[in-house]
C-alpha cells in the first residue's frame, strides 16, 4: 500500500514552437524545485529514495503531443508514472519563425508531483 507523502504544482510554458512536451517537463521541473525531501530520509528513514513512488499528472492543450518518456526524464528519483490529461492553455503569442515558431501562440502545461511511499515498511517495523 502506498501513502502520498508529498504532492506539488508547477506550471511551464513554451513560449515559441508550441512543443507541449518542453512546456510539461518545464511543469515538472517547477514542482519538483519547490520541496526539499528530507523528512524522506530524516524521518521515515528511507534508505534507497528510488524505491518511493513518483506519479506525475500533466494537463497540456495537446496531450497527444506530450512525449512521456522525456517528461519522466526530469525526475530525479523514485519509481515512476505519468498521466497525461487535456488541460493547460494555449494563448495568443507572437509568431517568429526564427524562433521555430508554427503559429502565433504560447502553450501552457501544468503539472502534479506526488511522491509516495510504501506504508508496507513502516507496518512491519512497527510490529
Amino acid at each position: 500500500m502506498w501513502k502520498r507523502y508529498i504532492v506539488e504544482l508547477g506550471w511551464g510554458a513554451d513560449l515559441h514552437g508550441q512543443d507541449v512536451t518542453k512546456a510539461a517537463e518545464r511543469a515538472v521541473k517547477d514542482a519538483i524545485s519547490k520541496s526539499c525531501l528530507c523528512g524522506l530520509k530524516e524521518i521515515l528513514e528511507v534508505e534507497d529514495l528510488n524505491e518511493v513512488g513518483v506519479h506525475v499528472t500533466i494537463a497540456a492543450p495537446y496531450p497527444e503531443k506530450v512525449e512521456a518518456e522525456k517528461v519522466m526524464k526530469v525526475l530525479p528519483i523514485g519509481k515512476k508514472s505519468i498521466e497525461i490529461v487535456k488541460g493547460g492553455m494555449e494563448v495568443p503569442g507572437l509568431c517568429v519563425e526564427e524562433f521555430g515558431d508554427l503559429k502565433d501562440s504560447i502553450v501552457i502545461a501544468n503539472a502534479c508531483v506526488e511522491v509516495k511511499v510504501s506504508c508496507e515498511n513502516f507496518i512491519s517495523a512497527k510490529k
